[in-house]
């Protein structure tokens, strides 16, 4: 078996903090209780695990493939700290960069300024992690999308991978910002780094932070919800999809995209729509897909019923079920779980948080509130122009499947 790597990318506070939660779990899992499969699946497991997130120092401490990036010290450090107390596992010690002036939440100071002067150093770290791979799969790049750090200086890296290993995967994990608000620009910054992705990556997963805090009250009973408490949900959703899975040779498995389905719907029409708030052209009664992939994991994963996600109404006319739809199992559980699912999904679920942010960001723009802010560091109104038109094509796109 050839083992393909995954070089994380942290970038900002966000992404920073994710990331040592996603490896933690990772790590936790690969050490829990084997469960219901047997010893030598459970060796595979761990070693599949270890083989594509971490590498090997000499002492036998798993050391995680990651790159760290942020604009000031602080949360680096405690980073890289709770890691290496946690005793199982560390990040390279070598693998950060840090730069102490702060951007703020300005995503044209990430992008313009933050971007070109650090970007030799930032790519020399990606290069240092890639050449401690055997065989590279790709990039898993974690980070906010409303912030500054994190959207603006993430949108620009990930720019720069495509574009020194454009065969690699670059899949994206971006934070959908609370709708209530962080701050005042967070329109702004989202529409600027997901245009600005999806010319850039292979494939985005999204996580709103409104949904991630509604599983913390409902469902875990938490009363104080702290940051920690969502990035631990995220870190669990993300560990039960990158985890290893069996397949029927008898081998755990990954492959050059991690989770094998389509990524991108694309326009079926010629010409732009016109700019500003675009009311959605039709009811969506429910989410319309292209693709799905659920994952099981635990007790009873072979005898689980999956024939819903078979009808043909899940999916657009042009694609047979057949071709839309996969799943993977295996009895090894993950972390604690008897039994866990998963649901991988591109489909329709996006299309009103995503028209609700374009709508407000161009209410902004009309009025020309803010817009010195970005301009004055290179960001032109004929980028967010472009940034409109291209986020009006895909929610057009995703509303006629």
């Amino acid at each position: 078996m050839v083992s393909m790597s995954i070089v994380t990318v942290q970038l900002g506070q966000c992404g920073n903090q994710i990331g040592f939660e996603v490896f933690n779990t990772l790590l936790n899992d690969s050490h829990s209780p084997q469960g219901l499969c047997c010893k030598r699946e459970n060796e595979l497991y761990q070693v599949s695990c270890k083989e594509r997130f971490f590498s090997e120092e000499e002492n036998g401490v798993p050391i995680a493939r990651a790159v760290l990036v942020d604009m000031e010290p602080k949360v680096i450090n405690q980073t890289l700290s709770k890691a290496a107390q946690s005793g199982r596992w560390k990040y390279g010690q070598h693998s950060y960069f840090c730069q102490k002036q702060g951007s703020g939440n300005n995503w044209a100071y990430g992008y313009s300024v933050h971007g070109p002067k650090h970007e030799e150093s930032v790519m020399n770290l990606v290069q240092k992690e890639v050449e401690k791979c055997d065989s590279l799969s790709g990039f898993f790049i974690i980070m906010s999308m409303a912030g500054g750090t994190g959207s603006g200086l993430g949108a620009f890296v990930t720019q720069s991978l495509q574009d020194q290993y454009s065969n690699s995967l670059r899949m994206n994990q971006i934070i959908w910002p609370y709708g209530t608000g962080e701050v005042i620009v967070q329109n702004y910054n989202s529409i600027l780094t997901l245009s600005h992705l999806y010319r850039s990556s292979d494939a985005l997963l999204v996580h709103e932070n409104d949904a991630a805090h509604k599983i913390c009250a409902k469902l875990m009973n938490i009363k104080q919800i702290s940051f920690s408490d969502i990035n631990q949900v995220l870190a669990h959703q993300l560990g039960s999809v990158f985890q290893p899975t069996y397949s029927t040779e008898g081998s755990f498995h990954y492959r050059r995209n991690p989770l094998g389905i389509d990524w991108q719907v694309q326009p079926h029409f010629s010409g732009h729509p016109t700019l500003g708030k675009m009311s959605l052209n039709k009811e969506l009664h429910f989410n319309t897909s292209i693709a799905n992939l659920v994952i099981l994991r635990g007790k009873d994963v072979h005898s689980a019923d999956l024939g819903g996600f078979k009808d043909p109404a899940l999916y657009t006319s042009w694609l047979d079920p057949v071709n839309a739809f996969s799943v993977w199992k295996t009895q090894r559980a993950f972390c604690k779980y008897e039994k866990s699912a998963a649901l991988v999904s591109n489909s329709q679920f996006l299309v009103k948080p995503l028209d609700m942010i374009v709508g407000k960001a161009w209410s902004m723009f009309a009025s020309k509130a803010y817009i010195h802010q970005y301009t004055k560091f290179g960001v032109e109104e004929e980028d967010f122009l472009d940034s409109f038109t291209l986020l009006e094509q895909v929610i057009a796109s995703y509303c006629n499947l």
